[in-house]
């Protein structure tokens, strides 16, 4: 596949970086990324994985935009309040690169659907912000051996990891169990900064684009935290051993996915 005239000057500052090429965009433009949830996280990984030149892009939600999402949802627009999240995301994505091509799932993930849709895709992107979905994706993904970013946001913190199948600890080898419910306030209770989502969401769609051209260091075996009041990044290493996890340990106790292991779903970041 040669790439068009156009394509050269769209992704020319991309082609110029040796990482990249012109090998590289087109490994970028025949990629598949699946982001779940079309939120804070959601918005600014949609954006740049488009710009990028990701050539599909799968957007899954459920929601329709509502005026409290504009402070931080940055793909949708006044003008789309009331409209479902996945037509909104899709009409920007769109109007931003013609090269993409994007598949909806208007629809909140669940144990009977997750496997369906995230088969084809090479990676996946968590862009939720309750345990439910986030242990959920997690186990579909490792029982499917398909690489995801993990991420999260509250008040002015946030962080992210990176799974890929066989080379690191699961987010299930990290936190174990969902919390108990109301343990953890969600960002309707406890606020979140809106340039919060900016900079987490965007780094999943570096971990995603990373992950694609095979270069750099993804954030495999490490938990990357972000203060944004004092401006601090830490890297945590995470435990080596996953030999026990109940997921992807040499002797899983979770083999089958089962909404009934996972409390239901309540918003979006």
């Amino acid at each position: 596949m040669a790439l068009t005239n156009e394509q050269i000057e769209r992704y020319s500052r991309h082609i110029l970086l040796k990482e990249v090429g012109v090998r590289g965009q087109k490994k970028l433009l025949g990629a598949k990324v699946l982001v779940i949830g079309a939120g804070g996280l959601g918005s600014p990984a949609l954006m740049y994985l488009a710009a990028a030149g990701v050539g599909t892009i799968g957007i899954a939600d459920a929601d329709n935009v509502d005026i409290t999402n504009l402070q931080r949802q940055i793909i949708h627009g006044t003008e789309d309040i009331g409209k479902p999240k996945i037509e909104s995301a899709k009409e920007t994505i769109n109007a931003l690169n013609p090269d993409v091509n994007v598949i909806t799932y208007h629809e909140f993930i669940s144990s009977e659907n997750i496997l369906g849709i995230i088969k084809d895709y090479d990676f996946i992107i968590d862009g939720t912000d309750n345990f439910a979905a986030k242990f959920l994706i997690n186990d579909a993904c490792v029982m499917a051996e398909k690489p995801f970013s993990h991420a999260g946001i509250l008040r002015f913190q946030g962080q992210l990891m990176t799974y890929v199948p066989h080379k690191g600890p699961c987010y299930r080898c990290v936190f174990t169990e969902p919390p108990e419910k109301d343990a953890v306030p969600s960002c309707k209770e406890a606020g979140v900064i809106g340039a919060m989502a900016g900079v987490i969401g965007s780094l999943q769609a570096l971990e995603a684009i990373k992950y694609i051209l095979g270069i750099g260091e993804l954030l495999t075996g490490n938990l990357l935290t972000y203060n944004a009041l004092t401006m601090e990044f830490r890297k945590v290493p995470l435990p080596k051993e996953t030999s026990g996890c109940a997921v992807c340990g040499d002797h899983p106790t979770i083999t089958v996915l089962k909404d009934s292991n996972y409390e239901p779903p309540e918003c979006q970041i």
